[in-house]
């Protein structure tokens, strides 16, 4: 077995502070997609249980700064995400009436997009791909979270958040139409 010499020790200064993630830069469109994506090797990806209360699940965001939780079941495989669009939207109502159950009843599983119902882009098509084609994905598929997968589909990799990448870019990313009149309004119910 290999020696290794002992590195040097040195204080630690007063009035020291513990350092903090430098927030991503600022990209462009032309960018590789990667300079968008969280990296979930890099950072944990936040998660709850299909059984959480649909409160306790909101307080985790808000504690992580994220709008979409991993639904994990007891084997650590994805059952679901659940966002704050569904957390803070007219799901839980539509639950709460069809069941009969009052607010602090509503669990994660409830309201969350279950696995069978998800899809992502590979990582492997990822790496070809530039900040514009992600901001024109979000906007095609009309969503604010697109995941990211390697080894055939079997792991999620990385996500990619309409927030995160208007952030870097500096401007909105619009995933959806406006309303500008009511009719408008009435046309998107009625979908």
């Amino acid at each position: 077995m290999r020696a290794y010499a002992p590195l040097t020790l040195s204080p630690i200064k007063p009035g020291s502070r513990v350092a903090s993630p430098n927030p991503p830069g600022r990209v462009t469109l032309d960018d590789p997609a990667f300079s968008v994506m969280t990296d979930l090797r890099e950072v944990s990806a936040a998660t709850t249980t299909p059984e959480e209360p649909i409160d306790a699940a909101h307080a985790a965001m808000i504690r992580r700064g994220v709008r979409l939780l991993f639904v994990l079941d007891p084997q650590c495989a994805v059952a679901g995400v659940v966002t704050a669009t569904d957390l803070l939207g007219v799901k839980p109502m539509q639950f709460m009436q069809a069941r009969g159950v009052s607010h602090a009843e509503v669990q994660v599983r409830d309201i969350m997009t279950p696995a069978s119902q998800l899809d992502a882009l590979s990582l492997l098509e990822v790496a070809q791909m530039r900040v514009g084609h992600v901001v024109a994905t979000l906007k095609a598929a009309r969503r604010r979270h697109l995941t990211v997968t390697e080894d055939n589909g079997t792991r999620i990799r990385g996500i990619f958040s309409a927030s995160q990448v208007a952030r870097q870019l500096g401007m909105e990313v619009q995933t959806f139409e406006v309303a500008q009149t009511f009719a408008d309004i009435e046309a998107a119910l009625a979908r």
